[in-house]
């Protein structure tokens, strides 16, 4: 059985660049590439409508950059992501967001197969249903124990430097794990990541407030506020099923 092609968008500003890109992909066996944007408006619509199974992502582009293509696009279709850029200051920025790969230009042809296999072994875990299977609860440190938080005690989760923090009612558990991860984590029919630094439970919240610069405000049972990130507006209206005034 011949393997099947991975699916691959190219987005980038720089005509040259997706042009070489483009060739070296080619040159590449078991990829499709379905197309290529120049902005990261068009990038959003193709995501959406192609729903390809990888996405050489450019940052710096004019107008929306690749961060906020993808999530305009996530609520729709979550790709496996490489980004590709000349500045290796987005790395961080770039694994929270949930990234398999952080190509620097210029990159070679064995650095870009790392890349592909990187997304293929993403492929197959979707299609082995890895990350179908979500964890009913999660070992935090406490101490020197280990307790079992059952996840759908969890409030909502908040970024601290290099850690997250567990809301559970009145206690904040620390975890040293990323967003990303966390995210993984948690079955998004329950959860909702509204900030690049937060993610909340979505039966605790209790109120959403519309601020006239389309951010929300989300009050949760415990009493807590959390604001969304711009960003964040389409999956956040995805999640709460909210409709664009």
């Amino acid at each position: 059985m011949s393997e099947v092609p991975l699916r691959v968008l190219v987005v980038d500003d720089e005509p040259m660049a997706r042009a070489r890109l483009r060739r070296m992909l080619g040159a590449e066996h078991g990829v499709h590439i379905l197309g290529e944007c120049s902005n990261g408006e068009e990038a959003a619509f193709a995501l959406s409508s192609m729903k390809p199974d990888v996405v050489f992502l450019d940052i710096q582009m004019p107008g929306m950059d690749g961060f906020g293509a993808l999530h305009r696009a996530s609520a729709a279709w979550r790709p496996h992501v490489v980004f590709v850029t000349a500045f290796g200051e987005h790395a961080v920025d770039a694994f929270e967001h949930g990234a398999v790969d952080y190509l620097l230009k210029p990159y070679s042809r064995e650095r870009l197969r790392l890349s592909l296999e990187r997304a293929r072994a993403g492929r197959q875990r979707v299609w082995s249903g890895a990350n179908e299977s979500f964890p009913e609860r999660l070992p935090v440190p406490v101490g020197y124990r280990l307790r079992m938080v059952p996840v759908q005690s969890i409030d909502c989760v908040v970024a601290q430097l290099n850690y997250v923090e567990l809301h559970v009612g009145a206690e904040r558990l620390s975890l040293r794990e990323t967003m990303a991860a966390m995210e993984s984590q948690l079955d998004p029919r329950h959860f909702a990541r509204i900030h690049r630094s937060r993610i909340v439970r979505i039966a605790a919240v209790t109120e959403i407030e519309t601020l006239e610069s389309g951010k929300y405000v989300f009050q949760l049972a415990s009493g807590a506020r959390l604001g969304s990130g711009p960003a964040y507006r389409e999956r956040v209206r995805h999640a709460f099923r909210l409709r664009v005034s």
